[in-house]
């Protein structure tokens, strides 16, 4: 699992990979942008690419236990798969802040006491065993939504 949160155009996520309650990893890279879509993703590692393919049309053969962001222009859209629905997305309103993974509980409550994004990762490392590393940033646009 991790931890990814936006707030006021700028995405944070944390570098923790875990197997289980095992660190597998404190500096994997999360970010990866395929077609010009920028994707975040959380859950089981192994289904990214799933997830990532569904968000261009492609149907999963399995079932796919992650969600994400992504940034496709300056839209930030929640997406994720389940057994019913399959693909979906949600459109995430880039005046509220948002966060998602294991620690986001964490990282909201303190975007709501006033953290940036990439602060409230370092709040949420504080609390959650999976999310730790380091702290990286993507900027967005912010457009009308």
């Amino acid at each position: 699992m991790t931890t990814i949160a936006y707030k006021d155009g700028v995405i944070a996520y944390d570098s923790r990979c875990t197997r289980g309650t095992t660190i597998t990893d404190d500096d994997c890279e999360k970010l990866e942008t395929v077609k010009g879509v920028h994707f975040l993703c959380t859950g089981a590692t192994c289904d990214f690419d799933a997830l990532i393919a569904a968000y261009f049309g492609t149907t999963a053969s399995a079932p796919v236990e992650a969600s994400g962001y992504a940034v496709d222009g300056g839209t930030l859209w929640l997406i994720g798969h389940d057994d019913k629905t399959g693909f979906w997305k949600n459109r995430i309103r880039l005046d509220r802040a948002d966060a998602i993974g294991n620690g986001s509980p964490f990282a909201l409550t303190a975007m709501d006491m006033g953290a940036t994004a990439a602060e409230a990762i370092e709040m949420a490392k504080k609390r959650d065993t999976c999310t730790g590393g380091l702290v990286r940033t993507l900027k967005i646009g912010i457009g009308s939504n």
